[in-house]
């Protein structure tokens, strides 16, 4: 950020920001990063989330370490719960009504639903809501997936400004019709890369994984829920494992469906080649260790996990949904493969093995695009372009 656009930001804009649950994932790292780093350019903003289930595990810990105070509001966690849910639209209002923000930003999609309702009826003069991905294709039955893209669409109308974090997030919800494409701007995700791009020490995830001098180690990152298709992974792991003795196989992560693929590994005969390692908060070298990293999503916005990796200069493969084919450059920075397919991901593993020198040209131009157009920097400069862009006339604190 330039000392001039420092200086011509709001100050003490007061900011409201909802956000369902403060779980390990892409989602929560990029709304502490958002709230911390706005806090220092003059924005006032108080962040509430609900509470997360125990095996999602949390960042509270992140959130501490960069200065960011948690208001913890049980109702917007992610449960549909209707009475609940009505106490807990009365107590944002309230609340809102009392704060008197200029500026109400939403993110995901229960928070999204009850604040964006809330804002309105307390009459705050811009309303912002972010799709880090969405739940409006392959996550329920027909009927309820009407109801949420028809509840979407009508939230849209009261939105100043939806946020999606990917070109290919923003074409598939317009194509659906829940906002006009002229409504939708994109912001991609931006982290705190730096600490993956430095080299770093070897050796700690590979002896957890009783991984030896000759084994290479192949890896997903990420929470264990249906969305993410571990399954595909394994049932893929299982096929490389046929072609390459020396694989080993590491889920770093956990989550909802841990047993199930615990039982699944076994049930392929990956167990003793296939290590559960649970969350884990030396993600840095994590990547150093893994010699292929694989996101087998049915669905995603932007994968956080990708990012991380792409910016350790890890060779990645991953399904070609959401975001990804644009982060991986349509195969430029990765090999892209079709989602629910684990002959196609193994092979496109077999691949990145078999040519190592191919697979680094494309790990180095991942690492490189990464840092250019994923940094936290570009992200602040980015949500304070649009705030004050969407400011003019209102009044400040």
């Amino acid at each position: 950020m330039h000392e001039e656009d420092r200086a011509s930001s709001p100050r003490t804009t007061r900011v409201v920001r909802l956000f369902s649950r403060l779980n390990i994932g892409g989602p929560s790292v990029h709304v502490i990063l958002l709230t911390a780093g706005l806090r220092e350019m003059g924005y006032e903003t108080r962040l509430i989330v609900g509470r997360e289930a125990p095996s999602e595990g949390n960042l509270l810990d992140m959130a501490r370490q960069k200065g960011v105070e948690i208001e913890q509001l049980a109702g917007l966690g992610r449960e549909i719960r209707p009475l609940s849910d009505l106490a807990t639209l009365w107590q944002l209002y309230a609340l809102i009504r009392k704060c008197r923000p200029a500026i109400v930003h939403t993110h995901t999609a229960k928070a999204g639903v009850l604040g964006r309702i809330a804002a309105r009826l307390a009459g705050v003069p811009v309303i912002v809501h972010t799709y880090h991905g969405h739940v409006l294709r392959g996550y329920f039955g027909p009927l309820k997936t009407a109801f949420f893209r028809r509840l979407e669409t009508a939230l849209n109308r009261v939105t100043d400004v939806a946020i999606t974090v990917s070109t290919a997030l923003r074409d598939d919800l317009a194509e659906m019709g829940v906002a006009p494409r002229s409504k939708i701007r994109v912001v991609p995700l931006g982290l705190d890369l730096a600490r993956f791009a430095r080299p770093q020490a070897r050796g700690g995830l590979r002896a957890a994984c009783a991984a030896g001098e000759g084994d290479v180690l192949i890896g997903v990152v990420g929470r264990l829920v249906p969305i993410k298709d571990v399954d595909c992974f394994l049932e893929a792991a299982a096929r490389v494992g046929a072609s390459a003795p020396h694989a080993r196989f590491a889920i770093v992560g956990d989550g909802e469906r841990r047993e199930a693929l615990e039982q699944k590994a076994a049930a392929l005969g990956l167990g003793p080649r296939t290590t559960f390692v649970g969350w884990r908060k030396d993600l840095e070298s994590v990547y150093a260790d893994l010699d292929v990293v694989v996101n087998s999503s049915r669905n995603e916005g932007t994968p956080v996990a990708l990012i991380e990796a792409m910016a350790a200069g890890r060779p990645v493969v991953a399904t070609a949904v959401g975001g990804t084919a644009d982060l991986l450059g349509d195969g430029e920075r990765g090999l892209l493969v079709p989602a629910a397919s684990p002959s196609a991901l193994a092979e496109a593993i077999l691949r990145t093995l078999a040519h190592p020198e191919e697979s680094a040209r494309r790990a180095a131009a991942a690492r490189d695009y990464v840092l250019a157009h994923h940094s936290v920097d570009r992200l602040l400069h980015d949500i304070d372009e649009l705030y004050r862009e969407l400011l003019p006339g209102v009044a400040t604190a």
